[in-house]
C-alpha cells in the first residue's frame, strides 16, 4: 500500500462497512510502518490488508476484498498471503477479530485454520449499540 492508494482503500471500505475505518486510520499504520498491502486488478484496489507484527506475534488489523471481487478465492490468497508474512517475519501466532455476524469472513478465517480464543465483549460499534468480536488465532 503506497500513500498514493490511501485515498481510494478509504473509499473502498467505505463502501463496505458501515462503521469504516478512515483515511486518517490508513494512514496511520502506513507510517507506523505496518504491513499495509493492496490486490490490484490493472490501476483498481480491490483489496488491502494491515497488519501489525510486534516480537513474535502478528495482528490483522484489517483486510477486504471489493464486493464485487468477493467469492472468486481473491480473498483467500490474499489471506494467506498475509500469513505468510507474518510467518516470514518470523511470528509465532497470528490474531485478528471479526463480527460474528459476519459469517463469509468466519467462513473463510475457519478455512485457514483459524481458531476461536475469546470474545471481545462490545467490541465494534453497531447500528444498535455494540456487536461483540471474536477473536481468533492461528498458529504458524
Amino acid at each position: 500500500m503506497r500513500a498514493s492508494d490511501l485515498a481510494e482503500v478509504a473509499a473502498l471500505e467505505k463502501s463496505l462497512y458501515a462503521f469504516p475505518w478512515s483515511l486518517g486510520n490508513f494512514r496511520d499504520s502506513v507510517n507506523a510502518g505496518y504491513d499495509c498491502w493492496t490486490v490490484t486488478h490493472g490501476e483498481a484496489v480491490v483489496g488491502y490488508a494491515v497488519l501489525m507484527v510486534a516480537l513474535d506475534e502478528a495482528h490483522l488489523l484489517n483486510i477486504a476484498v471489493a464486493s464485487e471481487w468477493q467469492g472468486q478465492g481473491i480473498g483467500r490468497e490474499f489471506l494467506a498471503h498475509m500469513v505468510g508474512v507474518a510467518s516470514a517475519a518470523a511470528c509465532q501466532i497470528v490474531y485478528l477479530e471479526v463480527r460474528p455476524s459476519n459469517f463469509a469472513a468466519r467462513h473463510l478465517y475457519r478455512a485457514l485454520g483459524f481458531q476461536q480464543i475469546a470474545i471481545r465483549p462490545d467490541y465494534y460499534p453497531a447500528p444498535s449499540g455494540r456487536e461483540d468480536a471474536l477473536f481468533l488465532g492461528l498458529a504458524l
